[in-house]
């Protein structure tokens, strides 16, 4: 279920809202017993959680649906921290007794760090849909709006001018929630943005992913037709289906295997979306440049790859609380100004801040966050 969706809003406004689900499609369980020498494992599942057991396989189940979870999460007990050294884990789904009512003995499952007590937050990878999605809006302010479980991002914004969030938390329902995640994914993903992105004093604690993830998306060149054409196409199987670009769009041009990016750029004069019937998916464009190509920009030669530079935006994190997450703490991917201040990072399973993008935006990008920035520490890419 996706439970908000903004679509092509303008100077839209919204506050005070929480967001939850009665049974979510994450399955937490609790240690009971852990035999290392023969590679078995006893757990409980909580409270909420209802399963059935089909031929040794557990799963997970709801209002019409089930689900077999493929991996996991581990979190000490009483900090809620994710147990140390860890990030995804295999979980005892397969090869399964039930004990007693709601008692689950798991025969092949070997993980000396899953001592007594510890509880893991198993799923799938399937993400379905965020908690609020916003398509094509511009300046949209999102205000003291709390989600607490969604079927994949928290927030997903994608082809947005300008959003805004403050106080905007993806979150357990307080100290004494007895569950112990999220959202499936991250807790905000922006996918194609431009104008600003603004997060202030948010707090992003229990997701399966980062709290922010910002950036682009390139199209695969897969012909040149002459040398202002060329056809190109999404790649990614999760990353089709909306608008890439837009007459006047400025772009660039990038070697896929090195990530070395051509000096000329280039604009949009014309661009088409290229399918058999309209029920299609939009995954491949015709597009006509404004200047010709220079002889290298030759797909039988090089992989090469198309990044939009106008939907790109600058960005400001500052203020937020960012805990006890799977992945990064923030990952940026755009050659606009980013600047990361006062934040706390509390044991994130991966980098705090991740930096992924062009070498012309670095400078600037990385200055911004080592000046101002408290981390725990800094990668880039």
């Amino acid at each position: 279920m996706l439970p908000l969706s903004l679509v092509e809003n303008q100077n839209l406004s919204l506050k005070n809202l929480h967001i939850d689900f009665e049974q979510p499609q994450i399955c937490q369980v609790k240690i009971l017993e852990n035999d290392t020498q023969a590679g078995t494992i006893t757990y409980q599942t909580a409270p909420w959680v209802t399963y059935t057991i089909k031929d040794s396989t557990f799963y997970n189940t709801g209002e019409g649906w089930e689900m077999k979870p493929t991996s996991g999460i581990a979190f000490e007990e009483k900090t809620k921290h994710i147990v140390y050294n860890t990030s995804d884990i295999a979980v005892g789904t397969a090869h399964v007794a039930e004990i007693s009512k709601g008692i689950i003995k798991a025969f092949k499952w070997k993980n000396s760090k899953l001592i007594p007590g510890t509880v893991v937050a198993m799923r799938s990878w399937h993400r379905p849909n965020p908690g609020i999605f916003v398509h094509k809006g511009k300046d949209t302010k999102l205000e003291n709006i709390s989600v607490h479980y969604s079927e994949g991002m928290g927030l997903l914004a994608q082809l947005t001018e300008n959003i805004y969030l403050e106080k905007f938390n993806v979150s357990l329902r307080g100290k004494n929630d007895p569950r112990y995640f999220t959202a499936q994914a991250d807790a905000t993903h922006f996918s194609g943005c431009k104008g600003v992105i603004i997060s202030n004093n948010g707090l992003y604690e229990n997701m399966m992913d980062d709290a922010i993830n910002i950036h682009g998306t390139y199209l695969k060149i897969t012909q040149k037709l002459d040398n202002k054409t060329v056809l190109a196409k999404y790649m990614h199987e999760q990353s089709y289906g909306f608008d890439w670009g837009y007459a006047t769009d400025s772009v660039q041009f990038i070697q896929s295997k090195t990530m070395e990016l051509w000096d000329n750029k280039n604009s949009i004069q014309s661009i088409e979306v290229i399918r058999k019937k309209d029920s299609d998916p939009i995954e491949d464009f015709k597009i006509v440049f404004t200047k010709p190509l220079d002889d290298y920009i030759d797909p039988t030669k090089l992989d090469i790859g198309i990044e939009n530079l106008t939907w790109t935006p600058k960005v400001e994190f500052k203020g937020n609380t960012v805990r006890n997450n799977r992945a990064r703490g923030a990952l940026f991917s755009t050659p606009q100004k980013t600047v990361v201040e006062n934040n706390l990072f509390d044991h994130t399973s991966g980098t705090a801040i991740l930096l992924c993008g062009d070498s012309n935006g670095w400078y600037e990008t990385v200055h911004a966050v080592i000046s101002r920035s408290k981390t725990i520490s800094l990668s880039m890419l």
